[in-house]
Order: structure tokens, then C-alpha cells, then sequence
């Protein structure tokens, strides 16, 4: 069987409990090592073959997991985060389905709920925002035209930009011209969860003048929205004066 497994936002205790099993009984690991933090290698059994992905092309993937799942061994790949966000894992098992090769997907912690966490914030505030964008700024890779930047900053929602921070300065002007205002909060979280995390605090308009005194270009993210100010409704979940299905109001 092959696993595709996410790794998490960084911490190596930040893997599932499913993904860490895993990891221990596998004869084969392919790992995202531009990515993965390499002390979730400290996990594999002695005699684990370990391969580098950074360093290697779809086919060569493939074709290392593909004959050591034929003979009988348990390979993972193991992805950064979840591999569903930007994780390129389709493509891998659009290939092993091509084969007749039999895996499953064991979910991570992705790094935007690390951000969130290293933020010590909500996403989902009452009446300031409901709905969390997941997005990036193209680059090599290109974003089709109805998903632009500017076409998501007019909803006013939660963002979350991976893949951008070393193009600060136009994000910072594609927000505002989409809609947000300067002075909106913001937040660049450099490698949530690991060691080194960062975490910085300004608003749309001096994205890229925070970016660039701290020295950030690679590997953060960016949020954006209401959820880093101070005003929100109490939820209602909570509220005494609200009868759930759970509880009758107590005023």
C-alpha cells in the first residue's frame, strides 16, 4: 500500500497520531524535503529506504514508489501540511491509478491552522467574516483569471496567501485595489509551528515594508482581514440569551 501522508505545518509532533504510525511501519519514504522538516524522519524504522523529492521528478517518484508497492511494501510520501492545498499529489495518484496501484491519503495539519494558531486568532469571527480564502499570488505556476487577487480582496473575507511572500509590494497593491483598505490588519507568519517561527503584525499597505525588515521572502504566510482587529459579535453558541439544541437560554 502506498500512504500519502501529511507531515503538518512544521513540528514534528504536529503529524496525526495515524501519520506518525505510519511513518514507523513504512519500508520506503519519499519525502517534500524543501519543505518537510527532516526530524519527522526520526520516526522511521531502521532499514527504511528514504528518498528526497526536491531532488526528483514525477517519474522518478513514481518509480520508486510504484515497484516497492508491487513487492509487497508499505511506502509513504509524505507531504507538507495537507497535501490537499497545493500539495501536487493528484497528479501522483492519477499515476498510480494509471498503474492499478492500490493508496490512501492520511490528512495534515496544514499551515494555515498553524498560522492561525501561531496568531493566537479566529478566522471565523461573528459579523466580521464567515468565509476563510485560500489563495496565491502566480508565478511560475499560473492562477486562472477568475481567481484573482483583486476579484477575492472584494469580498472583504479572511485571506490566506501562500507561495507569495517575495512579491509583497504587488500583493500589497492588488489587495487594496480589489477592495481592502490600507489600513486593513495584517500578519506574515513565517514558518508557523517550527522553531523559528515569526510572526509580524501590520497592515495591507506595509506588507512588503515589513517583509523586508524582517528579512521575509520564502515560506510564510500572509492573512488578511477584520479577524486581526478587536471588534467582533459574542457567538451565539455560547450566548446565555440563545436556546441550541443542546441547552435552553438561561435569560
Amino acid at each position: 500500500m502506498i500512504y500519502f501522508v501529511g507531515a503538518g505545518s512544521g513540528a514534528p509532533d504536529l503529524i496525526t497520531v495515524r501519520g506518525a504510525r505510519l511513518l514507523s511501519e513504512a519500508d520506503v519514504i519519499v519525502y517534500a524535503g524543501s519543505l518537510v522538516n527532516p526530524a519527522l524522519l526520526d520516526y522511521k524504522k531502521d532499514g527504511c529506504e528514504v528518498y528526497n523529492s526536491a531532488k526528483m521528478t514525477l517519474e522518478e517518484v513514481i518509480a520508486v514508489m510504484a515497484p516497492a508497492a508491487k513487492a509487497g511494501k508499505t511506502v509513504v510520501r509524505l507531504h507538507t501540511g495537507d497535501p490537499c492545498v497545493y500539495g501536487a499529489h493528484r497528479e501522483q495518484m492519477d499515476e498510480l491509478d494509471r498503474l492499478g496501484l492500490a493508496y490512501e491519503v492520511c490528512p495534515g495539519v496544514s499551515s494555515f491552522c498553524g498560522a492561525a494558531a501561531a496568531l493566537k486568532a479566529e478566522y471565523t469571527l461573528p459579523n466580521v467574516s464567515q468565509s476563510v480564502i485560500l489563495t496565491r499570488m502566480e508565478g511560475r505556476t499560473p492562477v486562472p483569471e477568475k481567481e484573482q487577487i483583486e476579484s477575492f480582496a472584494a469580498h472583504g473575507a479572511t485571506m490566506v496567501i501562500f507561495l507569495s511572500a517575495g512579491q509583497l509590494a504587488r500583493l500589497s497593491e492588488r489587495l487594496i485595489a480589489g477592495g481592502y483598505a490600507p489600513d486593513t490588519p495584517a500578519a506574515i507568519v513565517y514558518k508557523a509551528t517550527w522553531p523559528d517561527e515569526k510572526v509580524v503584525r501590520t497592515t495591507v499597505a506595509d506588507l512588503a515594508e515589513a517583509g523586508a525588515r524582517e528579512g521575509i521572502t520564502k515560506t510564510a504566510l500572509i492573512t488578511v482581514g477584520g479577524f486581526l482587529g478587536t471588534e467582533y459579535e459574542r457567538s451565539r453558541l455560547y450566548d446565555p440569551t440563545f436556546t441550541t439544541e443542546f441547552r435552553e437560554a438561561s435569560r
